[in-house]
């Protein structure tokens, strides 16, 4: 049978999707390399953030073991001294610097630089003819302000009057209290009737025969009574008389007995040299020696007055008085403008001596800057003048010393080579005073002088000094860090000792022990510890140990502080 051939079916199979490329193995590696990497690292950060926080942890809860150790001492019976030492700037005592207010040209240079000079000593001559023309200036100001004052004191004068001479007021004016009165206003007659005057003709026949000071034989008619007189004055004029004879006139006074007066009828005698009578030609009338109007000088409301017809008065008395305020407030300006006008005088005067300047003080020339020729101007200081034969020296002593410096206190210094001298306190100022770099202590400046006569010591330097201000013997003498100050039953800051004692002492006082702290020691013992708080007084102290005067006997024990040991868990 013959074999069938199978026929061959060409099908077309449709082709299938592409599928994802897949990664080549080396890229694969490297990113799993990468997020092993990083988780390493982030392991790593996060322990060491645990080890910082417990480290940090631990170092802010670790505990401080704290061994508190206490310090005692004996009270001993000892010596003490409290020492001021420190250092000070040596300064000349005295020191003068001439400075110039005008301008001028150097004539003449009579110093130099090291000289010794004297006071009153010449020390240059300087032209300034400002400073010459601004004292004229100022001295012509004051005199023309003098003769204002004098002015006004005149006429404050002219508002009194007073009796210009001793004698009787015979005729008055009527004024009314606070009325005004005017200038040169009648006041009243004034006269001295205390003695009275008689003028009487005389021939030319007795010219010759009559002379001063010769004694008259005066006789008043009206009293019937006769008084020695004396000629006071001879007058060659030349009376005629009805019948043709020519007269001298001659001046009689006398004194008055009280009873007589002016205007009464009056006659006198005198005698030659030859014995024979003298007697004038006619009789005269008595008048007042002196006779005087007084009037007002200058114008103002009446004040007071003392004035009373045939009052008896006495030279200067005053007999009215009127009042100006005006002529008061121009005084009181004129007074002050002439002040000013002085104290500005005296400025321009003081000017012009520095230029002809003298030493005002015994010393040495330390700097000068004129040449002969140079112009200076005004400011300029120009010659400075120390006294070096005696140095200050300014120390400081605090408030535990300051009460044993006292005036006269020897102090020894010495500079830095060596160089040994005597202080002297000369001063101590208790008003100045501050706190030495925070210690807590007021100190007090205290000035010594010390003797430079050999001229060793210079001014700037340095020298120290160191001296015992107070010493106490056979004296009980604790730690300074054993007294300690606590508030007393009344508040008040007490000092005390703790001494340890096994019964409790008669003067123990109570203080209260703070909270203990695990992190610091107690600030006392306590009584439970056998040790006892007693009042004392302190005396001297040095930088370690403070003198009791009262609170102890000596030999206790006592406390002193607490040191501390300290160790960290």
């Amino acid at each position: 049978m013959a074999e069938m051939e199978t026929p061959i079916v060409e099908t077309t199979v449709p082709a299938a999707p592409a599928a994802p490329a897949t990664p080549k193995p080396a890229a694969k590696k490297r990113k799993k390399k990468k997020t092993v990497r990083n988780i390493i690292i982030a392991l790593v950060v996060l322990a060491a953030l645990g080890v910082g926080v417990y480290f940090l942890y631990g170092f802010l809860t670790k505990k401080e073991d704290v061994n508190s150790q206490m310090q005692t001492g004996v009270a001993q019976l000892s010596s003490i001294q409290s020492t001021v030492q420190g250092s000070g700037n040596a300064m000349a005592k005295e020191s003068a610097a001439i400075a110039l207010t005008q301008g001028g040209t150097v004539e003449q240079v009579l110093v130099a630089v090291g000289d010794k000079v004297f006071a009153g000593q010449p020390l240059y001559v300087i032209r300034s003819q400002a400073a010459e023309d601004a004292v004229k200036t100022a001295q012509e100001r004051v005199n023309n302000l003098l003769k204002d004052l004098a002015s006004l004191q005149k006429q404050i004068s002219d508002l009194t009057l007073r009796a210009p001479f001793s004698g009787k007021l015979v005729e008055v004016s009527e004024f009314t209290p606070g009325g005004e009165i005017s200038e040169n206003a009648a006041v009243a007659t004034l006269v001295n009737d205390k003695k009275l005057k008689l003028s009487l003709y005389f021939s030319y026949a007795y010219d010759g025969s009559i002379y001063t000071g010769q004694t008259v034989d005066v006789s008043i008619p009206a009293v019937m009574r006769s008084f020695a007189g004396t000629v006071e004055a001879i007058n060659k004029v030349h009376y005629v008389s009805p019948e043709g004879a020519d007269h001298f006139e001659v001046v009689i006074s006398f004194d008055n007995p009280g009873t007589l007066t002016e205007g009464m009828a009056a006659t006198a005698s005198l005698t030659g040299s030859d014995g024979t009578p003298i007697y004038p030609y006619e009789n005269g009338e008595t008048k007042y020696y002196e006779s005087r109007k007084l009037t007002t000088a200058a114008g103002g409301p009446l004040l007071s007055a003392n004035l009373l017809r045939y009052a008896d008065v006495k030279a200067g008395d005053v007999l009215l008085t009127m009042s100006s305020e005006t002529l008061d407030e121009s005084i009181r300006a004129k007074q002050t403008e002439i002040n000013e006008a002085n104290d500005k005088l005296a400025e321009a005067q003081k000017a012009l001596e520095n230029f002809n300047a003298v030493s005002p003080i015994d010393g040495t020339v330390t700097s000068c800057t004129l040449t002969p020729g140079a112009e200076v101007k005004s400011g300029d200081t120009v010659i400075t003048i120390s006294n070096d034969s005696t140095m200050v020296v300014e120390i400081t002593v605090d408030d535990r010393n300051i009460s044993f410096v006292k005036p006269g206190m020897m102090v020894d210094l010495n500079t830095y080579d060596g160089n040994v001298f005597m202080g002297i306190v000369t001063k101590i100022d208790m008003s100045l005073s501050g706190d030495s770099k925070g210690s807590g202590m007021t100190n007090y400046p205290v000035t010594l002088e010390v003797d430079n006569s050999g001229g060793t010591l210079l001014a700037g330097m340095w020298l120290n000094y160191s001296f015992v201000a107070s010493q106490s013997d056979d004296c009980i003498v604790v730690p300074m860090q054993s007294v300690k100050y606590v508030p007393d039953e009344e508040g008040n800051t007490a000092a005390v000792v703790f001494i340890q004692a096994e019964t409790k002492p008669e003067n123990t006082v109570d203080v209260e022990i703070p909270p203990s702290d695990p992190n610091n020691p107690p600030a006392y013992p306590s009584q439970d510890e056998g040790f006892y708080a007693v009042p004392v007084t302190t005396g001297l102290s040095d930088d370690y140990n403070v003198e009791i005067t009262e609170g102890l006997m000596g030999g206790e024990t006592i406390f002193v502080n607490y040191y501390v040991e300290q160790a960290w868990t």
